[in-house]
């Protein structure tokens, strides 16, 4: 994916004064970008009672966090820390979804607290963990297994981790219901990173079949279903922009004939991170090294501490866009793009050929990783980013 124009026209004439004042590196934002792009996606759903929770796990920054409630998002948590840096904006519980994987007690205490939230549960052995009083609103990841073949992201649903297998959901929502539950929600993650926008319609209509089999089942109706997060963004320059518009009308296409079916229709969620923020931010560093041994390397003062994407989804998407402000037209040199862990997957780019890189790049270049997405890995604790916006 290429770094915005727009976005260019605003950081590039500001970034000599940028790194004087602050150093490298730096993560920094377009603000004006982000709020588009939320814009963007609620009109695409205009006309569902939709509503988008944004995945804190893909960029914690508080000021971000901000940006997304003043667009009406709530906020998709799987940890306790994401959990206070939501409740910091002074949110209400049903804003607040929390999806975790191999739950702790003192996290299920931590949903629990200032009236809690929306408790997705992701196994169907945690139903009886659950401190009392049991929640009255609940709601389970669902695991199709076999039934759906995932992406080279996130692998195919019967290997993954996650999820209340398909014979098991029934039993769960029973279970659920013994201890109290008269409120449900039905959850879903089943791909990362998809440009094929007819694998989220699918899922979608999957969701709502699961709905059709429990309303069966246990004659329960169903608040919301959540299609999950999973949309992508465009990394590589030949890649294609997932068509959001078109994939939100088949989805209400979807909805519609649920409605017409079972006389009522759900409440749609959705719980995007890369494809709201993705395009909106970049790591800027400089140039420290140069090394000539059997291959070209160019070392940065940034490293995978500060973008840990590449070096965790190379060769499989692992790529991020790379400019040189001011050498954009030179030729190019083919260089591995490197910093200073002492980890070999500590790179950003490997045998690029980047025009922006020739003649050489040298000591006290400044250079642009357009990361398109920041993953905290938060988990146990609440972490200080050093991170701004570009406000124009």
């Amino acid at each position: 994916m290429s770094m915005p124009t727009d976005f260019q026209k605003r950081l590039f004439p500001l970034l000599p004064k940028i790194i004087e004042h602050f150093g490298t590196p730096f993560h920094i934002y377009d603000q004006a970008g982000i709020i588009a792009g939320g814009q963007r996606l609620n009109n695409a759903f205009a006309g569902l009672p939709f509503r988008e929770f944004f995945a804190v796990k893909a960029n914690p920054n508080p000021a971000i966090l901000s940006l997304m409630q003043s667009m009406g998002f709530g906020f998709d948590c799987s940890s306790a820390p994401e959990l206070i840096l939501s409740r910091q904006l002074g949110i209400w519980p049903l804003d607040i979804m929390f999806t975790s994987n191999n739950t702790a007690p003192a996290e299920f205490r931590a949903a629990a607290e200032q009236d809690g939230c929306i408790l997705n549960l992701d196994d169907i052995t945690l139903v009886p963990r659950v401190p009392n009083p049991f929640p009255s609103l609940i709601c389970f990841r669902y695991n199709p297994g076999p039934r759906r073949t995932g992406n080279i992201f996130i692998g195919n649903p019967e290997e993954a981790k996650y999820g209340v297998a398909h014979e098991q959901i029934i039993e769960a929502y029973a279970e659920a219901i013994r201890r109290g539950a008269t409120r449900f929600g039905l959850h879903t993650m089943v791909c990362s990173n998809e440009l094929n926008y007819k694998y989220m319609v699918e899922t979608v209509q999957m969701l709502l079949d699961i709905l059709r089999l429990l309303t069966d089942k246990l004659k329960i109706k169903f608040e919301f279903i959540n299609m999950g997060g999973g949309l992508g963004i465009p990394y590589k320059p030949d890649d294609k922009e997932l068509p959001i518009e078109q994939m939100a009308e088949e989805i209400k296409e979807l909805f519609r004939a649920f409605q017409d079916e079972q006389g009522y229709m759900p409440r749609l969620f959705l719980e995007s991170g890369r494809w709201v923020t993705g395009p909106h931010g970049v790591l800027v560093a400089t140039c420290i090294n140069q090394k000539h041994t059997y291959r070209e390397y160019r070392g940065l003062d940034a490293c995978m501490v500060d973008l840990m994407r590449p070096g965790m989804y190379y060769p499989h998407g692992g790529y991020h866009q790379i400019l040189v402000p001011g050498k954009e037209n030179e030729p190019t040199e083919i260089v591995d793009v490197v910093g200073s862990l002492c980890e070999n997957c500590d790179k950003f780019a490997v045998q690029r050929e980047l025009r922006n890189f020739y003649p050489e790049l040298v000591e006290g270049n400044y250079v642009i990783l357009f990361f398109s997405l920041l993953c905290s890995m938060l988990r146990n604790r609440v972490i200080d980013y050093f991170y701004f916006f570009i406000k124009i």
